[in-house]
């Protein structure tokens, strides 16, 4: 008796987090809509980005183009609880926090070191079909540079 209540406890707890990721609008494969965004030279660019669940976690893996215009891939696993999780493929940070403002907006930093080198915010239009990413960063000559970048949910 104890075991099956047991095993019934666990997958519905299972079962609520799938359910909670599956109706995140955060969740799922953008792409970037170049004509809507104003991303300027010597800042990534990241044509595909894909948010995904991985366990009780979630998984967000980019590709496109680094700073120096090269060929750029990324992974953070984590999740959005502000809590700095180890991000791979980025030269310029080895950590990535992000943090849940509403269901819709989330808030990311870049680190490299403990030091941010990157902010932004993540905003899902209410249809759930647009997210834009507003990010503010700073180049190698210390000038600040921002970025604005609208993608489509695919």
């Amino acid at each position: 008796m104890r075991a099956r209540n047991l095993i019934f406890t666990v997958a519905l707890c299972l079962a609520g987090a799938a359910l909670t990721f599956a109706q995140s609008p955060q969740m799922g494969t953008w792409k970037l809509d170049e004509a809507k965004s104003k991303i300027p030279a010597g800042a990534p660019k990241n044509p595909t980005v894909v948010y995904e669940a991985a366990g009780d976690n979630v998984k967000v893996t980019t590709d496109g183009t680094g700073r120096d215009g090269k060929p750029a891939h990324t992974e953070w696993t984590g999740k959005f609880d502000g809590k700095d999780y180890p991000l791979t493929g980025d030269s310029s940070a080895d950590s990535r926090s992000y943090k849940m403002i509403n269901d819709h907006t989330l808030e990311l930093a870049n680190k490299m070191g403990g030091k941010v080198v990157a902010m932004g915010r993540v905003v899902v239009s209410p249809d759930g079909k647009t997210r834009t990413v507003h990010l503010s960063t700073t180049d190698s000559a210390g000038k600040k540079i921002t970025s604005t970048a609208v993608y489509d949910k695919q």
